[in-house]
């Protein structure tokens, strides 16, 4: 009896993602390379770890160390006292004063642009993506055609994920700013159906690299689309009030096709996220439709009022300071490892050492956390199949000896 014939399916992103992926990661945790659990911390870059000992972080993402300083901690506390630990409605239906304060001195921050905050970057682009793609935003037409999500390869999982959801509303395809005529390729085919491009990249690469954000803006123009960029790692490490890197890049201005993402959980010291746009109007509509904001709650009340202190430091001039010995010490880490490390000579507060093999990976992270230095390993897919990355994540609070401690050691893995 000749059996029917089986109907092959295809696998979707979440089974090729398992499949490809090896266990690496789970063997880092098993050895105590990563997912450390934290007891406590010195002031600085000192954590307690769990079982008693004390460790040098490379870990965190807070690269000007705003997290500790006494008015982010005197505002969260006194948040506390007033309202407790949170205000739990939507903005829609209440909201603390935090939140209007926090924007308007975003707002500030960002030459009269007007910030929308949101209680993580992940939540501003499920929010802001699906108008933005279906022409709800005044400040971007869509045309008759409708829209193409054109998303980096490189950009974050976050914007990666929501490629099925987007897909919903015009179509979503990647491209690859690494290869030459991919971006333009896609453009021309967008122009072809008759859709309004929308190109969605990182700022400053949370792995590497930091993004061309005025060759990509450039080279959309011929097509009137429109550029979103997920500059998360970018925010207050660089401008003379901490805008952030592609804002800088872009000439200290919003231009009028170009969306920002930005994060108040790494370097501006505080939790959420928050959409840079240019009007009200486009204000107005985020408010009413972007479903994180109906639907959701608001950012913790201890944190909104810390984000409102920070946002205070940033106006005053001393994030300045600190971008300073940020970049103080990406210079000496770059000198004091040879200029081998991955972003070596760029303005961002990530460095990697790239290994070959997981195996070499494995083994530089082992010699660090056995001299106490924690770092983030990386392997596929955060990496290339079959290589690994030793990720440190450099702060304004680190100190030469810190500095000299970590490069001593992969000095020693280099040559071992």
């Amino acid at each position: 009896m000749i059996q029917p014939q089986q109907e092959t399916r295809a696998a979707n992103w979440v089974e090729s993602r398992i499949s490809k992926t090896s266990d690496s990661l789970d063997v880092a945790f098993e050895q105590g390379l990563t997912g450390h659990v934290v007891t406590g911390r010195k002031p600085g870059k000192i954590v307690c770890l769990e079982d008693g000992t004390e460790a040098l972080e490379f870990v965190s993402c807070s690269y000007l160390g705003l997290e500790e300083h006494p008015a982010l901690v005197s505002a969260a506390e006194e948040a506390l006292r007033r309202f407790g630990v949170h205000l739990s409605t939507s903005r829609n239906r209440m909201r603390p004063h935090y939140l209007g304060e926090l924007e308007h001195l975003l707002s500030q921050v960002y030459g009269g642009n007007k910030a929308v905050a949101f209680t993580s970057v992940g939540t501003v682009h499920l929010g802001l993506l699906p108008l933005l793609g279906a022409g709800a935003l005044p400040s971007y037409p869509i045309a008759p055609g409708g829209s193409t999500f054109l998303v980096d390869k490189t950009a974050h999982s976050s914007m990666q994920v929501l490629r099925g959801v987007l897909d919903q509303i015009g179509s979503a395809r990647r491209f690859d700013s690494e290869t030459p005529d991919s971006l333009e390729s896609a453009l021309r085919e967008a122009r072809r159906d008759g859709r309004t491009p929308i190109v969605l990249i990182d700022g400053v690469g949370s792995m590497g690299g930091l993004i061309d954000v005025n060759g990509i803006l450039a080279a959309l123009e011929p097509y009137g689309g429109h550029l979103y960029i997920d500059d998360a790692h970018g925010i207050s490490i660089a401008g003379r009030h901490g805008a952030g890197y592609a804002f800088e890049a872009l000439g200290d201005r919003l231009p009028p096709n170009v969306v920002i993402a930005g994060s108040l959980s790494k370097a501006f010291g505080g939790s959420g996220g928050f959409a840079l746009v240019p009007s009200e109007d486009d204000v107005r509509v985020l408010r009413k439709f972007a479903n994180p904001l109906v639907f959701g709650h608001s950012i913790m009340l201890p944190l909104l009022a810390a984000n409102v202190a920070s946002a205070r430091l940033h106006l005053d001039g001393e994030v300045a300071a600190l971008q300073e010995r940020l970049w103080r010490n990406a210079e000496d880490f770059d000198a004091l490892t040879g200029d081998r490390l991955v972003n070596a000579g760029l303005r961002s507060p990530v460095r990697g050492a790239h290994f070959d093999t997981e195996a070499a990976a494995f083994r530089a992270a082992t010699a660090l956390k056995e001299a106490g230095v924690l770092i983030l390993p990386a392997f596929f897919p955060t990496v290339a199949k079959g290589t690994g990355l030793v990720r440190f994540a450099l702060s304004s609070l680190h100190e030469r000896g810190h500095l000299e401690t970590a490069a001593k050691i992969l000095e020693g893995v280099w040559n071992g």
